[in-house]
């Protein structure tokens, strides 16, 4: 299998990265830079379409996150269910499926109850499908995955000679998603930060030193030209 011009990413993730740098950088809090940065996903999904990407996952917020100070998590937290209910109504219009990802059982009811709602609010779109990484963990999906199926196996739904590399997949936060083709980390730092492990075995990965609330649909734009010029095998030989 080889990419082309014409073969740009489908789906697209994004580690967002970089907000707090950006604020401090500027001489205000880590908190500015998270507002900054939530600012900029409205720009980048609405410039989807015209890249062609339909799917577009983004990491607002890790399971190792928690560990930031009381301050910054409670103002994280407040960011969340600020830009849901700000958000919602423009989503609709904008014909975006909203779907999330992660442990929910850590999160405050309100932000439950908001999240569940804009998830039914925007449940008949489909011209982009965004996908929105909140108290997530690629380690901690596949232990949720794998207790899933054990219990199937226990219970006998599920015949463990059956089992196989396609069936974790149908255990996962994403199973109803494309395995992402190409993910994208900002800030500069250069590593995957337990994003998606499962499913980016054959992604390709694009590390920019950009900060996210500098992040442009322009930038994107390049990235997703650069993908469609790469030689993508799967592990096959070129012939």
């Amino acid at each position: 299998m080889t990419g082309g011009p014409e073969a740009g990413p489908r789906h697209v993730a994004i580690i967002m990265d970089g907000n707090g740098r950006w604020a401090q950088a500027r001489g205000r809090p880590r908190l500015f830079g998270h507002h900054a940065g939530a600012k900029r996903v409205r720009e980048v999904v609405e410039c989807c379409p015209a890249l062609g990407v339909k799917y577009l996952t983004i990491f607002a917020f890790s399971t190792e996150n928690w560990k930031r100070t009381q301050v910054e998590v409670a103002g994280l937290m407040s960011l969340f269910r600020r830009y849901i209910s700000k958000e919602m109504k423009a989503l609709a219009t904008k014909n975006v499926r909203v779907r999330f990802i992660g442990d929910r059982e850590r999160l405050d009811k309100k932000l439950i109850q908001l999240m569940d709602a804009l998830e039914r609010e925007t449940a008949d779109n489909d011209r982009t499908h965004l996908t929105i990484a909140l108290n997530y963990g690629g380690r901690d999906e596949v232990a949720r995955a794998t207790k899933r199926l054990a219990q199937d196996v226990a219970s006998g739904k599920l015949d463990p000679e059956s089992v196989d590399e396609e069936t974790l997949p149908r255990y996962l936060d994403t199973c109803v998603l494309p395995d992402p083709d190409l993910v994208i980390r900002t800030s500069g730092e250069a590593r995957i930060s337990n994003f998606l492990l499962w499913q980016s075995a054959y992604a390709e990965y694009e590390f920019i030193d950009t900060l996210w609330p500098d992040f442009t649909a322009e930038e994107l734009a390049r990235l997703c030209q650069g993908y469609g010029g790469r030689d993508r095998r799967f592990g096959a030989v070129k012939t």
